[in-house]
């Protein structure tokens, strides 16, 4: 704990904003923005809703002897620029956001349960099975081990302080790994095989998604060139557990784009839902509306991510849009392109620039809205509950 402590000391850059004290004790931090303020608002309305905070998810992970040990080693980095500590911060301060976990146990208490279950398995306050609180965190965990290891640098002749990246790598190595395998033991303490083979698919999901597709000289995964004719290619939902097609994908943006995230993620919170339903007991058409409500929910989020992040210093070339861009103007391409031999020589202002003119940023608010109410109108399908209305804010809040 004493680790972990003086790593968020160090390491940890507190944002702009004002911080102030309740009765109790705990510092409320109020962003400057009245969007970030209403967010913290509906996540913390979901949390009342399933009588669990956010925090709780990780905690017992967190505070685990072998993170701490890796937390005090993390201090080292200091000064190298690894992404290892932003996914670190990241990981600490994300109180204002909605977790995955979060999100499954949502969908759990939506659905209720579909069968008596004795007291040692549900906790009667909230009529969430414990199964269900650990497959909750089980996702988030899954969820925080591929970010980490994505995090791991391609080391050159030109990387400036290999010694210090390779160390760097070597800990989001052994970090990820620890929380993915711990994962899977939970997973296989809950003793479902249905469950067990499901989750288990989310992992190869995640794999795939890393070999779609050019990757840049730093392993940066880069769009397909766009073909002159883009099709409507739809992207089934594949619930089960067979893989994906890459078939008529590859160069239609928009199919691309949804296939890099659902591999990427959104087959992680959907699958995550759905093993959630499978342990209450629900039938196949229940679970699949789960399935279908995380998969929709991962996906409009990583929209309205990516219409963000494109303001960054650096940002994802297979962001949406970028890859918008590019079904409009597939000559821009060459420009992308350079990332495949030297992605240093990229440049992300002009890209900037040439994106916010064109239509991307406006078609992805359009692929947002269009997940985003693909999942309200299976939500719609549950009955009215306090759940109910806390997954709707956060997708409204989007």
């Amino acid at each position: 704990m004493n680790c972990i402590n003086k790593f968020m000391k160090t390491c940890l850059v507190r944002p702009c904003g004002r911080t102030i004290s309740t009765t109790s004790g705990l510092n409320i931090y109020f962003s400057k923005t009245e969007e970030k303020a209403r967010s913290n608002a509906v996540v913390k309305e979901a949390e009342r809703a399933v009588g669990y905070p956010t925090s709780f998810l990780s905690l017992r992970w967190i505070l685990n002897d072998e993170i701490a040990n890796i937390a005090s080693h993390i201090r080292k980095l200091l000064g190298t620029n690894h992404p290892l500590l932003k996914t670190a911060k990241s990981l600490l301060l994300r109180n204002e956001q909605a977790t995955w976990g979060l999100i499954v146990l949502l969908v759990s208490k939506v659905a209720g349960l579909n069968s008596s279950f004795s007291e040692l398995e549900c906790d009667r306050t909230a009529d969430i099975l414990h199964s269900q609180r650990i497959l909750a965190e089980v996702t988030e965990m899954i969820k925080t081990s591929h970010l980490i290891h994505k995090g791991l640098v391609n080391i050159t002749a030109s990387t400036e302080n290999p010694s210090d990246m390779n160390f760097g790598n070597t800990l989001a190595l052994l970090c990820g790994d620890y929380l993915l395998s711990t994962s899977f033991i939970e997973i296989a303490r809950l003793k479902n095989f249905y469950v067990q083979e499901t989750m288990s698919s989310t992992l190869r999901d995640l794999s795939e998604s890393e070999f779609i597709g050019l990757r840049g000289n730093q392993n940066q995964p880069l769009p397909s060139k766009p073909l002159a004719i883009q099709k409507q290619v739809d992207i089934p939902l594949k619930f089960g557990v067979e893989p994906f097609e890459l078939e008529n994908v590859l160069g239609n943006m928009k199919a691309e784009w949804i296939l890099r995230n659902v591999l990427g993620g959104g087959s992680l919170l959907g699958k995550g839902c759905q093993s959630s339903l499978i342990l209450a007991n629900h039938e196949s058409h229940v679970q699949e509306l789960g399935y279908t409500l995380g998969r929709s929910l991962a996906l409009a989020w990583q929209a309205s991510l990516e219409r963000d992040l494109i303001k960054e210093e650096t940002f994802s070339l297979v962001s949406a849009p970028v890859m918008f861009h590019l079904e409009y103007e597939p000559s821009f391409y060459t420009e992308i392109e350079k990332g495949v031999y030297d992605y240093a020589s990229i440049d992300y202002d002009l890209i900037r620039k040439v994106v916010s003119g064109g239509p991307g940023l406006d078609k992805t608010l359009e692929l947002q809205d269009e997940f985003s109410a693909i999942a309200l109108d299976v939500l719609d399908k549950f009955a009215d509950s306090e759940s109910k209305v806390a997954l709707t804010n956060i997708i409204k809040s989007l």
